[in-house]
């Protein structure tokens, strides 16, 4: 569990004052990071009751990334809990540091959530894995080098992605195939030769963000269901050169089909 003392919880619980204070909400029970093409989830899943502009709470920035949204929202979801949207992630490449990339699922959780559902757009290794096609995450490969724990810190991530939560999915889609994600540090996309040794130390996905904020969350004590639209094959595997464009085309694509099952997958945690 995290040292409440340490400047980054203190920081993070300060944010979550501020977000029970301007919500109106003392407690969420639910933190969904929406990645590119998952923004419509938040639509589908309840009440939005609040929505905060991300630079009026302590630690968060505006968003960097065409397509992410820049605000924190709550929802009232159908059994009375409440699920905090944050819609403004930062990732390993802005260079704000690893505290900044881990203050959002930190501050979640001192609102009180106890899972951490977070979502990306990402490139696949596997050919038979389309664009548009949807992953549960397994676990993960941390290729940045980097970590938000401080300290002689000690978290097992054994279980890093829980086996719980994914049954969860896979009762709402059986057809889920699993796979692991590797991180990159970006921005740059990786090289066909990266990719191949990402490939061959067992990556099927590979991107720019989650690594990092499961680790935070795995500290936090919180339940990690991560979830991956593949939004191209990566460089080596895809027919042409990449860019962010195409992530955005294939997102907005897949939109409404897994907007809506992650909107399925997260009534059916709500109703446990």
């Amino acid at each position: 569990m995290e040292n409440s003392t340490t400047p980054a919880i203190a920081l993070a619980q300060e944010a979550a004052t501020v977000i029970a204070d301007r919500t109106g909400i003392a407690h969420h029970d639910i933190a969904l990071t929406l990645g590119s093409g998952w923004g419509g989830a938040a639509d589908l899943i309840g009440e939005k009751t609040a929505e905060i502009p991300a630079t009026e709470i302590p630690g968060f920035a505006e968003s960097a990334v065409p397509g992410h949204v820049g605000t924190i929202s709550s929802i009232a979801l159908p059994n009375g809990h409440h699920a905090l949207v944050l819609g403004a992630r930062t990732h390993y490449y802005e260079g704000k540091g690893v505290r900044a990339v881990a203050h959002g699922i930190r501050t979640a959780a001192q609102t009180g959530a106890k899972v951490a559902i977070l979502t990306n757009g990402c490139g696949a290794t596997v050919t038979e894995w389309q664009p548009g096609s949807v992953v549960l995450i397994s676990d993960h490969i941390n290729l940045t080098a980097a970590s938000p724990l401080e300290g002689a810190t000690f978290v097992d991530l054994t279980d890093a992605y829980s086996p719980r939560l994914r049954a969860v999915a896979h009762s709402v889609d059986p057809t889920l195939p699993e796979g692991v994600y590797a991180q990159f540090p970006g921005p740059h996309y990786e090289t066909p030769a990266e990719v191949r040794m990402a490939r061959l130390i067992g990556a099927d996905l590979v991107g720019m963000s989650t690594a990092l904020e499961t680790i935070a969350a795995r500290e936090a004590g919180m339940d990690v269901l991560g979830l991956s639209l593949v939004t191209n094959h990566a460089a080596g595997f895809a027919p042409g050169n990449l860019s962010h464009t195409e992530v955005l085309e294939a997102g907005g694509a897949a939109g409404p089909r897994i907007s809506q099952l992650l909107a399925q997958i997260i009534a059916r945690i709500d109703k446990e």
